[in-house]
């Protein structure tokens, strides 16, 4: 599930390269120090637009870089909440780490907008997944470019799902910090399900912090300071009171955490993951709750030739949270996608040339 955003909400709720304590087979990984990467990201990068687009008449929020002639195109999937604006250093870099080749687009879910479109609807984790299909079929499934998903947290899990429906659009799937499943042993997560379940607590819940997106947004946006520390981005506290201080768009993260907690308490499909094994790459992190190191394991048991990971750095589950986190995660992205597609004929040395570029 996503970025646990400040402590007043994450008490209800809950984000190269020095990451491979795991080699996948046939894959090469470099370690890339922090200010290595940011030579890489010029401080003039292209700015990624934001765009309000209508998807089977619920309008969606996208933040997009488009590449004049793309070799493929980048669809990422956000978490809960799948508030796109949180992820714009990411997109903005990860566009430029690959060399402004393909076009990248962050879609962000039904009604986790800053305005109230849907009139307080409330959409469930399937409904956010039918969603993006019919993103990809209005935009993006009729034309011939490669598509490549990349997913966060419980969006690791929309992708794959993805990834099931459209096997031969996909070309690579990509999970960070992924929510593929409940852990039955996270206190946490066993805190959270049972909030989110209630219904009663989840109106209570929406109401007290709808009450602080009233306040002046000098006040939000020191409140927010205040609980999320010194290091979160600007970009990430602006989305969090433009976005989660408003009461719809609260119940509809937490009625969409309540479904998933129902959908993954199902074991995951492995039979479809060991089938697509070359096609699939997933980071997890330390201590991270929603996708515990024990998933980790279990997946390098279930399909062993997924190219698997750990992020050491401590930029946590909430990598988007801050400017050095979402830059980290986008080189080991674009280091993922260079990897799958370059010249499978190339040599070890060209290949770790392309993984620097």
């Amino acid at each position: 599930m996503l970025l646990r955003i400040p402590s007043f909400v994450s008490c209800y709720l809950s984000f190269p390269l020095s990451i491979c304590s795991f080699r996948p087979r046939n894959m090469c990984t470099t370690k890339i120090k922090d200010d290595g990467v940011g030579q890489q990201i010029s401080h003039e990068r292209k700015q990624a637009t934001y765009r309000i687009c209508s998807v089977s008449s619920h309008m969606t929020e996208l933040l997009e870089l488009r590449a004049e002639d793309p070799s493929f195109h980048v669809l990422f999937i956000p978490g809960n909440p799948g508030v796109v604006s949180y992820y714009k250093e990411f997109v903005e870099a990860l566009y430029e780490l690959l060399g402004e080749t393909s076009s990248v687009t962050a879609i962000g879910h039904i009604s986790h907008t800053r305005k109230n479109w849907e009139h307080g609807c409330l959409f469930s984790l399937q409904d956010q997944i039918d969603h993006k299909m019919d993103f990809i079929k209005q935009e993006i499934r009729h034309t011939e470019i490669p598509l490549l998903l990349v997913g966060h947290s419980i969006g690791s899990y929309i992708s794959v799902e993805i990834f099931k429906r459209v096997p031969e659009q996909v070309k690579y799937c990509i999970g960070l910090y992924p929510f593929l499943t409940l852990d039955k042993k996270s206190f946490k997560q066993s805190v959270i399900g049972k909030i989110s379940a209630s219904q009663a607590l989840c109106v209570t819940l929406s109401s007290i912090v709808a009450v602080l997106g009233f306040l002046p947004s000098r006040v939000t946006r020191a409140l927010v300071r205040r609980y999320l520390g010194s290091s979160w981005s600007s970009t990430a506290v602006e989305a969090t009171c433009t976005h989660l201080l408003q009461y719809h768009c609260v119940r509809n993260v937490l009625f969409m955490a309540m479904t998933e907690f129902i959908k993954l308490s199902e074991v995951p499909d492995w039979m479809f993951i060991r089938g697509r094994q070359d096609k699939i790459a997933f980071l997890f992190g330390i201590d991270d709750h929603w996708g515990p190191l024990t998933m980790f394991e279990e997946i390098s048991k279930q399909a062993p030739d997924v190219a698997l990971s750990i992020e050491r750095e401590g930029h946590t589950h909430a990598f988007c949270s801050t400017g050095a986190g979402s830059i980290w995660v986008a080189q080991h992205v674009a280091s993922l996608i260079k990897y799958q597609c370059q010249d499978k004929s190339g040599s070890s040395q060209e290949m770790l040339e392309d993984l620097n570029a």
